[in-house]
């Protein structure tokens, strides 16, 4: 894509972000389209947010899944950043507003406390890495129409991100398994989703490790206090004003997050 179509496409996700209207898939706005070119959309993104006084906090990594890969047609994970803005407060009621088509997602959030530069990072070097851990809940949503999104799409839009939610006990992960960790995902109090950090490429380090080899190549390193989502052990689930979300993880701990009716201001 040229320069020109990058900005173009920029522009036109940050304007649904701003009107809270969807727009086509950008993968047949622009059907020559290709991975690099879709970070480089999200990239732009990026860049407008920290010049409007937003800062990076982290990144999230997506597409782990084994089934969501054959689904789209992939082989590897992709990843989009975590800004200050994206994240709120355990227990309190987040607005509804905020989001287009939201759906949720459980994962076990890595806070690092050294710095990870790939190319070359290990699984054992992402474990070493990481200071502690925390159960999350990340609010995914898309600014592509009715979710039909291709590897490009959801790429350019920045991962489809949404929201951050971090439980509040941090976890040593030497006292976790995590290939072997449970989790149930519960929706006002009813359990619809059940996994294990297995699903996270065999092990939640598996994805870490990817992460940080695949900014690595672009000359990026991920650093101590940044969060890393490492992706969701079960399948996402839609949400709507007034749901209550919770996920446990035994040994680990839970977290919580209200989708508010209205404004909670």
């Amino acid at each position: 894509m040229r320069t020109s179509e990058i900005r173009e496409a920029a522009a036109a996700l940050l304007d649904a972000h701003r009107s809270g209207t969807p727009i086509p898939p950008l993968s047949m706005t622009y059907p020559s389209a290709t991975i690099a070119d879709a970070y480089r959309i999200q990239q732009e993104q990026v860049r407008f947010w920290t010049e409007a006084g937003d800062r990076v906090r982290g990144h999230k990594i997506g597409l782990v899944s084994a089934v969501i890969q054959r689904q789209m047609g992939v082989h590897e994970p992709d990843y989009g950043h975590l800004t200050a803005s994206m994240f709120h407060p355990e227990h309190r009621p987040i607005p509804a507003g905020a989001f287009l088509q939201p759906r949720i997602e459980p994962e076990i959030a890595f806070v690092l406390g050294a710095p990870l530069r790939g190319p070359g990072v290990t699984v054992d070097d992402a474990g070493r890495a990481v200071r502690y851990l925390l159960p999350a809940l990340e609010i995914v949503d898309s600014r592509i129409r009715d979710w039909k999104i291709t590897i490009v799409d959801t790429i350019a839009d920045n991962a489809s991100s949404g929201a951050a939610i971090l439980g509040s006990t941090p976890i040593d992960p030497a006292e976790v398994d995590l290939p072997s960790v449970s989790c149930a995902l519960l929706r006002n109090g009813t359990v619809i989703e059940t996994g294990t950090g297995a699903a996270v490429l065999g092990t939640p380090f598996n994805a870490l490790a990817w992460l940080a080899n695949a900014i690595g190549a672009l000359g990026v390193s991920l650093e101590p206090g940044q969060v890393v989502l490492s992706g969701s052990i079960t399948r996402a689930i839609a949400i709507a004003p007034g749901d209550s979300i919770m996920a446990e993880f035994p040994g680990i701990g839970r977290v919580t997050a209200m989708l508010a009716e209205d404004d909670p201001s």
